[in-house]
């Protein structure tokens, strides 16, 4: 049984719930969830979470 969890709606789950909570930090999330979605972009989410 292969289990396949992609990064990208996980991070944008925490960015928008995160913005909800503290909104004095939006240029930080917002910068943050860029930053973290290009790497995952660059890189391919099967580097960082491999489920066999």
């Amino acid at each position: 049984m292969n289990i396949h969890i992609s990064l990208v709606p996980i991070v944008s789950l925490i960015a928008g719930i995160l913005i909800l909570l503290v909104p004095r930090m939006l240029n930080y999330i917002v910068a943050f969830y860029l930053i973290a979605v290009g790497i995952i972009g660059l890189f391919g989410s099967t580097h960082f979470l491999r489920w066999h």
